[in-house]
């Protein structure tokens, strides 16, 4: 079994920075994750980090959030999958 983080972050259009970080806080996915992050960063971008556990590793099949209105944000989201390798400390 394999821990596989999902990474989504998307740009606000300017002055919609909280209102994309509470769109991403309300999305359901279809079940729930291992673990859910949400984050902010300059320039109104909100970053998304879920972790998984999946046999298949990154080949898995799992839920991701979907784009947001285009009017909300600046550029396509991006989107990006991670495989642990190692682990240390808490």
């Amino acid at each position: 079994m394999s821990t596989v983080a999902l990474m989504w972050e998307a740009r606000a259009a300017e002055g919609r920075g909280n209102e994309l970080l509470e769109w991403a806080r309300s999305q359901v996915l279809e079940r729930e994750p291992v673990r859910r992050e949400l984050m902010r960063a300059p320039q109104e971008r909100v970053l998304v980090v879920t972790w998984w556990e999946a046999a298949e590793g990154v080949a898995a099949q799992l839920p991701e959030l979907p784009e947001p209105a285009p009017d909300l944000i600046t550029r396509p989201v991006h989107r990006w999958r991670f495989e642990s390798v190692e682990t240390s400390g808490t």
